[in-house]
């Protein structure tokens, strides 16, 4: 009985993971993160009102929903208690892996709704909770799209950094387009043949003559910005009216389904690219992870050589997967004219998105489902500042527009969990036989 005993002991024992410094450090980060959040949160609790009021339905809706009065103090504190439980959780060490996902999850809810919160009850004007969550969609839309690009590319073993410049270069082909045919499936076409060719660029430097990846990644971004700023004067400006004569595709509502109270006007009340982008989330999903030419695209970014030993195209199989991404990027950035923004104004139209969209890759651990849904955090973020800038909050609204460039700079410092990219990406592969 006691020999059995010490055996027990003895494969438990064996059983426990070392925790190795980089996971460590990992943990430490998040501990130390959620820890500074969570304090946020209970000063951001005193300084609050004692109630807030969440709309559920704007001033413009036909069901007008009631408006919920919230405790200020009581619910910012739980979420910053909540919040501090899982910081110090992950600090203590004492949680397993399963635990601290739940943990991880936990405390995000309690940040997004302790944010609400307070902005709710720090201004006399109610928070439209429906605006918010419509607002997160819209702005999600060219993330979604460069998320997609950046998974497929990357699983294949290529490093894509030029997500920006084929958003750049895709604006200004929708833009033109638009202005000479006025047909938004043709915009869209436009778009995506100029994310194909950027794409090529990167493939063709990358898989050809070996140059490393970030660096001809920056050069596709540069490339994208001296072009379109060259045609766009030296055709656009000069003609205005035939060149600049974008009107942004208005919002689609499905009949029956965008009237459902709430829920409709958040999910079947979408401009056109928003839909398409979710539509293709599980479809790029299905397509990496359900056919036999997503297991090769996995097999060449993972290990090329034995894919190529077992008789894959390696090259031919990157060269698919980058220039597929280049649809999905060129489709994101048509959101930024013809989707949403109206006419191709200069080389900021973008603004960083296509970087921002490379950070939600990386936080979505190259997973086409798990992107998307970074993406749609990083949107909520800036919708948020949108959402607030009549509110009269006690920060500028220039601070909380900030907060998709915090997080990206979180996600890049790897302070998200530990994340392993495929194991080939970046690296350059030679048939040798």
């Amino acid at each position: 009985m006691i020999t059995s005993t010490v055996v027990s002991q003895g494969r438990a024992q064996a059983r426990e993971i070392v925790e190795s410094p980089e996971i460590r450090a990992v943990r430490i980060s998040k501990g130390m993160l959620l820890t500074a959040i969570g304090i946020l949160l209970m000063v951001m609790a005193f300084t609050a009102n004692a109630t807030g009021k969440i709309a559920l339905s704007d001033a413009f809706a036909e069901v007008q929903l009631p408006t919920i009065e919230v405790p200020g103090l009581p619910v910012l504190l739980l979420c910053s208690l909540l919040t501090l439980a899982a910081g110090v959780g992950f600090l203590s060490g004492g949680l397993s892996k399963n635990p601290r996902t739940v943990a991880g999850v936990i405390a995000g809810i309690s940040c997004l709704t302790g944010f609400m919160v307070w902005a709710a009850a720090s201004s006399s004007i109610a928070f439209t909770l429906t605006s918010q969550l419509n607002l997160t969609l819209e702005y999600s839309t060219p993330l979604i799209f460069g998320v997609l690009a950046g998974v497929l590319s990357e699983r294949a073993g290529v490093v894509n950094i030029a997500i920006e410049g084929q958003f750049l270069a895709a604006a200004f082909a929708a833009s033109v387009m638009f202005s000479i045919t006025q047909s938004f499936p043709a915009a869209l076409v436009a778009a995506a043949i100029a994310g194909i060719l950027m794409a090529a660029v990167l493939a063709l430097f990358t898989l050809k003559y070996l140059v490393d990846h970030v660096i001809i990644g920056v050069v596709v971004n540069l490339l994208a910005t001296g072009l379109t700023g060259f045609i766009f004067q030296q055709l656009v400006a000069r003609d205005l009216s035939t060149f600049g004569n974008v009107t942004a595709t208005p919002s689609f509502a499905i009949p029956g389904l965008s009237d459902i109270p709430f829920i409709g006007p958040i999910l079947f009340s979408q401009r056109p690219l928003s839909f398409i982008a979710l539509i293709t989330v599980p479809l790029v999903w299905f397509l990496i992870y359900r056919t036999k030419w997503g297991l090769r695209v996995r097999a060449v970014g993972e290990h090329p050589n034995a894919a190529d030993t077992v008789g894959i195209k390696v090259i031919a199989t990157k060269t698919q997967a980058v220039l597929l991404g280049g649809v999905f990027a060129g489709l994101g950035g048509a959101y930024f004219t013809v989707g949403f923004g109206g006419a191709f104004q200069d080389n900021n139209i973008t603004a960083g998105n296509g970087f921002i969209a490379l950070a939600a890759v990386i936080m979505g651990r190259w997973h086409p489902v798990l992107g998307a849904c970074t993406a749609l955090f990083f949107g909520f973020t800036r919708a948020f500042a949108q959402s607030t800038k009549l509110m009269q909050l006690p920060i500028p609204s220039h601070f909380i527009e900030m907060l998709p460039y915090i997080a990206t700079i979180v996600a890049v410092a790897g302070l998200i969990g530990r994340v392993r990219a495929p194991a080939a990406d970046g690296a350059h592969f030679v048939k040798t036989h």
